[in-house]
């Protein structure tokens, strides 16, 4: 929990308090139902939580932005993205249902009314919304065909709507058909430990 309270200082205390009760929900989930690797879950606030908010230095969403977390799995990056920006709708969608129960009772538990579960797969779902994120559930331009049309028209702070895409490693190959478009941000820039040095937040503007 330190390495998120050292770059999100301006937590609430009600924040904080989410934030550290995630580790011993997770941890009792991932005893039964296998959401993080347990060879990596000492791991969860540096790897899954803070990663999960690094799209919070990329853009700060409006009160009543709609998010689409495609493939959210255990509930990242939309869980803790959630519990930053209350004031913001997040749908998490999977098409392993176990998952999302997981998910479910953390909300539950947590009261966390900004977000809701679907059990679908994506491609047929059309539903419109601001933005979308994922943390690489594929490789990206098959990603673009799955959710271009879940967004809709608009923009917020200089940003159209579109993806926010975590993905680590060699992207060149997957960017390729978007260079035109596409922003990088490299997130050992706004995170300095060794875990981050290469991983990415993929921006593509649909709009």
């Amino acid at each position: 929990m330190e390495h998120v309270l050292k770059y999100f200082p301006e937590l609430t205390q009600a924040q904080r308090k989410m934030l550290e009760g995630l580790y011993d929900s997770f941890q009792y989930w991932n005893s039964r139902i296998n959401v993080i690797s347990r060879k990596d879950f000492h791991n969860f606030y540096l790897h899954h939580v803070l990663h999960s908010l690094s799209v919070a230095r990329v853009i700060h969403f409006e009160p009543g932005t709609r998010i689409l977390d495609v493939g959210t799995g255990g509930g990242f990056p939309g869980i803790p993205l959630a519990i930053y920006f209350p004031d913001v709708d997040f749908m998490l969608v999977d098409s392993v249902r176990k998952k999302l129960k997981v998910i479910d009772s953390i909300r539950r538990d947590f009261q966390l009314t900004n977000i809701q579960t679907l059990h679908a797969r994506v491609e047929q779902y059309k539903e419109p919304y601001d933005f979308v994120v994922s943390r690489a559930v594929t490789q990206f331009p098959r990603f673009v065909s799955w959710v271009r049309n879940n967004i809709r028209p608009g923009s917020q702070q200089g940003m159209n709507h579109g993806i926010f895409y975590l993905k680590g490693g060699d992207v060149e190959k997957e960017i390729h058909n978007f260079r035109d478009r596409i922003c990088i941000y490299q997130i050992d820039s706004f995170f300095e430990e060794p875990f981050f040095q290469q991983k990415k937040i993929l921006y593509l503007p649909l709009t």
